[in-house]
């Protein structure tokens, strides 16, 4: 949704994670709240994350608009599922040039464990936050389906 936003929209996109991941073994980017303050500081862009706690005000003080696709678990784990698989099976490279190792899976941290255990945290932050006096000035866009997402893009903004 991000990067296809991006294109219509003509605006730069950011990847969360390849901002917060700043090399191999998974290393954080000792820049990531500086460098995420410098893109939000700028004149329009995409971020395609609720962002990262330690920058996650920034990101919403600055924003102008909110497309929150809020799909129910049955739709995320599917998805998320597939990804890690895929990227385990081929060892692509992502974020900082590292990879999911199968090892992974059995950790608190592999995106299948966090996209579950998460989900209603997610969820209950991004509602509170949207329902916030403090970001009352964003426009929100809360999508509750794929096919919900995939016609909100086709329309014009």
């Amino acid at each position: 949704m991000a990067r296809a936003l991006s294109q219509a929209l003509g605006l730069p996109y950011h990847e969360m994670d390849a901002l917060y991941f700043g090399g191999p073994g998974w290393r954080v980017n000792e820049n990531f709240a500086e460098d995420v303050a410098r893109i939000a500081g700028g004149t329009g862009w995409i971020i395609d994350s609720i962002g990262y706690p330690a920058v996650r005000d920034v990101l919403w003080d600055k924003a102008d608009t909110i497309v929150w696709l809020d799909y129910p678990r049955r739709v995320i784990m599917p998805r998320v599922l597939r990804r890690s698989l895929r990227r385990s099976l081929l060892r692509e490279r992502i974020f900082g040039g590292n990879r999911e190792a199968w090892a992974d899976w059995l950790t608190r941290d592999h995106p299948a464990w966090s996209a579950w255990r998460g989900h209603a945290e997610r969820r209950a932050e991004i509602t509170r936050r949207t329902r916030a006096e403090h970001f009352a000035p964003l426009r929100v866009v809360r999508l509750s389906a794929p096919a919900h997402a995939a016609a909100w893009l086709r329309a014009p903004h």
